[in-house]
């Protein structure tokens, strides 16, 4: 097995121009088609909220935990072109999900499958609709850059288990290209210390298949750039999450041992669905102290 910090590349990557401008913070350059395209699936995330929005706010008067999020959520990820394939079985409750991440459809996605809430980062927060969208699932936006926030995630982490909610991390700290996988910041695992009576902690695969890299939010490309760039692409795409055994915290020493065990398996599973090594990530990502390796003489990545 080899990990993203210090496994072997795999060859050479050919993105195309337009990816590349992406990556660099370019705006995308849409054809009328795009453009199209964009416009129906914005449509249709517009129809979706018509409809599931004024159904969870009427819920809410009567009962408390509103399906709808997870439902309208699980719909949006399909209209924007996500066709999600679940492996495995997510627990439904007092659960700790620990996920790699790859784009702002992971959370789309996961929600829709097990009606999880979210750490995320807070740039997915400033994301026109998106970042709205998400905050119906209780997700909880956090800056990276600012430690102090620390301590408020872990309160809001610990607010939702006691709820009995089902809760995802991304303990990479940002997202990636799907193709690696960075050190696990165990900070983000600090609830787990001690672990809440009763809860597990439930490894997930998000697996883009060959669109991965196409998929993928890296560099210095903006949430709304992304976005638009996604909508406006030809087709759909195969999503899979794999959901992995569950384990009980209480059986590790603290957050560090619980988030090297959970890396472990989401790679060896990363590993396996790939059929190659894992590689480095090659964009270099300041908030979370991470550099990416120097280029190779012989041209590969």
């Amino acid at each position: 097995m080899v990990s993203a910090s210090t496994g072997r590349n795999d060859g050479p990557r050919r993105y195309s121009e337009r990816r590349l401008a992406a990556m660099r913070g370019e705006p995308p350059r849409l054809s009328p088609a795009g453009w199209v395209r964009f416009a129906l699936r914005a449509l249709g995330i517009v129809v979706l909220l018509l409809i599931f929005v004024p159904l969870h706010y009427l819920y809410r008067l009567f009962a408390y935990g509103s399906p709808f999020p997870m439902y309208f959520l699980r719909y949006t990820a399909w209209v924007v072109g996500a066709r999600v394939r679940i492996v495995g079985a997510p627990l439904r409750r007092d659960v700790f999900f620990i996920a790699n991440h790859v784009s702002w459809i992971d959370i789309l996605a996961l929600a829709g499958a097990s009606g999880t809430a979210f750490v995320a980062k807070q740039e997915l927060g400033e994301v026109p609709v998106i970042g709205w969208l998400c905050s119906l699932n209780r997700t909880v936006f956090v800056k990276r850059e600012n430690r102090l926030s620390v301590a408020d995630q872990i309160n809001a982490l610990k607010d939702a288990l006691v709820d009995n909610w089902s809760v995802t991390v991304f303990p990479e700290g940002t997202v990636t290209d799907g193709q690696s996988l960075l050190p696990f910041k165990s900070s983000m695992l600090s609830v787990l210390e001690p672990p809440p009576p009763g809860v597990l902690v439930q490894p997930c695969v998000v697996d883009y298949g060959p669109v991965a890299e196409e998929i993928g939010w890296v560099g210095e490309e903006s949430g709304a750039n992304n976005a638009r760039r996604i909508m406006a692409r030809p087709g759909s795409f195969v999503l899979t999450i794999h959901y992995l055994d569950p384990f009980s915290p209480e059986e590790f020493r603290g957050r560090k041992a619980i988030a090297a065990r959970a890396r472990q398996e989401i790679e060896a599973k990363l590993v396996e669905t790939r059929g190659k090594p894992l590689r480095d990530f090659s964009h270099t990502v300041d908030a979370i102290r991470y550099s990416a390796p120097p280029p190779r003489e012989d041209g590969a990545d």
